[in-house]
């Protein structure tokens, strides 16, 4: 199973490392200390291959992060929450509460990003030109970063959503004709047909006999189509839901129990019996917590008997709620934000009912079944 670890923060932006980042990084550096460096300085000692590797594998992925956190600030500039940046296998994603609210924003956003890197390749030939008669390790460290750098500010602005060249074109198209939906999808299909070429690219340099090379080409390929898909699946759930309420999706006809109900009896009587999933808890008119069946999985078996409701539900303290008037786009955003499967709706004081995200893809494949 993928995970990721907080590494710390940079400008209020947590910054994260994906599992899959290790893998990348340990390539690199190999590659680096094994290739690389051996077939163009052939007289150096075997140690000095593997430090010069690893510090330009770490330079690199510096990079990475610095392209990516352009984004985020200019981002953050213009009013967006950015919750994270994480670096994996691909590189690095900066994380963004939702889209941009307008094509200026969009543009510019991704703009800095392919800048960045073209600024930094500037800056590390600059510096390989300055250290070339001082240090021949340093000149070969500075040389590469400059190279890669401006490869990845090459390849960024390939106009295929979702790179940075995609979301450029996708703000363009969305200047000119008013529509997100519209953008999006034409960007998202000229994505899909870049990400075929790479793939085809790929199986041709693995019948070349240069397999590692081709395999990548495909894995990229692979994962631009996927991401290209899955972005304009976005907006379109985000267009469907933008003039619906939370009041249109929760349920009013909601289960309350005591938080004194002992575990096996919610198990027996209401998760079994009513076929229900989460339940709202109550103590002499008041609002408590919730738990649901999540909770409950938690405990072994054995412990059914003796525990209380009371004991496992999420408190009202710690419970997210959200307003009857919430548009869909925002509820299903704080959904999965915090991976929650349900929210209380409340009004002041008074819960008016519960939201599960079942509700939220049940109205959504309703729509899409319905052609709305």
């Amino acid at each position: 199973m993928r995970t990721s670890w907080r590494i710390g923060s940079l400008f209020g932006i947590e910054i994260r490392i994906d599992s899959s980042w290790i893998i990348i990084f340990t390539l690199v550096t190999w590659a680096l200390a094994s290739f690389y460096f051996p077939r163009r300085f052939t007289d150096w000692p075997q140690w000095q291959y593997w430090v010069i590797g690893l510090v330009t594998s770490l330079l690199f992925f510096a990079s990475v992060l610095g392209h990516e956190l352009t984004h985020s600030l200019v981002a953050k500039r213009q009013g967006e929450e950015v919750r994270s940046i994480t670096l994996f296998i691909l590189g690095g994603v900066a994380e963004l509460k939702g889209e941009p609210e307008s094509p200026s924003r969009e543009f510019s956003m991704a703009f800095v990003g392919p800048l960045s890197s073209m600024i930094i390749a500037l800056f590390s030939w600059f510096i390989s030109v300055v250290v070339r008669d001082i240090s021949l390790p340093l000149w070969a460290l500075t040389r590469y970063l400059g190279f890669i750098n401006l490869i990845i500010g090459i390849f960024n602005l390939i106009p295929g959503f979702p790179m940075d060249g995609g979301r450029i074109l996708r703000a363009i198209i969305w200047k000119i004709t008013g529509n997100l939906r519209k953008s999006t999808r034409i960007a998202s299909v000229t994505g899909q047909i870049m990400a075929f070429l790479f793939i085809m690219f790929g199986i041709v340099l693995i019948f070349s006999r240069v397999f590692f090379n081709g395999l990548w080409m495909i894995f990229i390929g692979w994962f631009i189509h996927s991401a290209a898909v899955r972005g304009y699946k976005q907006v379109v759930v985000k267009d469907m839901l933008k003039d619906i309420r939370a009041k249109d999706l929760m349920n009013r006809e909601f289960q309350t129990i005591s938080r004194d109900l002992p575990l096996q009896e919610l198990i027996d009587e209401h998760i079994l019996k009513r076929r229900q999933r989460a339940f709202l808890v109550f103590d002499r008119g008041q609002l408590y917590g919730i738990i649901s069946l999540d909770d409950v999985k938690k405990v072994p078996k054995e412990n059914w008997a003796t525990i209380s409701v009371g004991q496992i539900m999420t408190p009202k303290e710690r419970l997210e709620t959200v307003f009857p008037e919430d548009d869909g786009t925002n509820v299903l955003a704080k959904l999965t934000a915090k991976d929650l499967n349900q929210v209380p709706v409340v009004k002041g004081e008074k819960v008016e009912g519960i939201l599960c995200r079942n509700d939220v893809l049940q109205f959504l494949q309703l729509r899409t079944e319905l052609g709305v």
